[in-house]
């Protein structure tokens, strides 16, 4: 009769544990899926209300690439007097202003698009100091001249960044 029981109790007790088993992985598999779905709608709700905001950031990259962009400085930024020293770091002062003014913007796009955005500023630094140390320039007027004969050579670094970033655009709009 021991026998008899032990296999009763055995044949109550598999199925059981069985059935044990099968829920607990059910349950396990439901709660991850579940958890998988929170996180997406989650996302896809912070992708929504962050795409105004980094559509912002590409608005404000641009207008800093428009204003530093050589021909457009120029215009905008006189000589405050002859020397093209202090001209130069004038125009230098005025490009940094405008970067750290919109440093804050990298958060927003991608690392390729940050660096470009800083060769293009950097690009444009260099171009103003080549200018200045070129043998034609004597004063702040002849040093407008020398860039803005440059320019008409060869397209702003600003344009290319420009044309990057119009691109990232597109593909987030997309």
């Amino acid at each position: 009769m021991d026998v008899e029981r032990i296999m009763d109790l055995f044949l109550y007790t598999v199925p059981s544990i069985i059935t044990g088993i099968i829920a607990y992985y059910f349950f396990r598999e439901h709660t991850r899926n579940e958890d998988g779905r929170r996180r997406f709608l989650l996302k896809k709700d912070l992708q929504v209300s962050a795409l105004p905001t980094r559509l912002q950031a590409y608005e404000r990259l641009s207008l800093f690439l428009e204003r530093i962009s050589p021909a457009k400085l120029l215009l905008r930024v006189g000589p405050i007097s002859n020397d093209k020293n202090a001209y130069e770091a004038l125009l230098l002062q005025n490009i940094e202003q405008e970067f750290e003014h919109n440093l804050s913007q990298q958060i927003y796009v991608s690392d390729k698009c940050w660096s470009i955005i800083i060769a293009a500023r950097n690009a444009t630094i260099q171009l103003i100091r080549k200018a200045s140390l070129s043998e034609k320039t004597t004063d702040a007027e002849k040093l407008r001249e020398v860039i803005l004969t440059k320019m008409m050579e060869r397209e702003s670094p600003s344009d290319a960044a420009l044309s990057l970033l119009k691109h990232e655009v597109s593909d987030i709009l997309a």
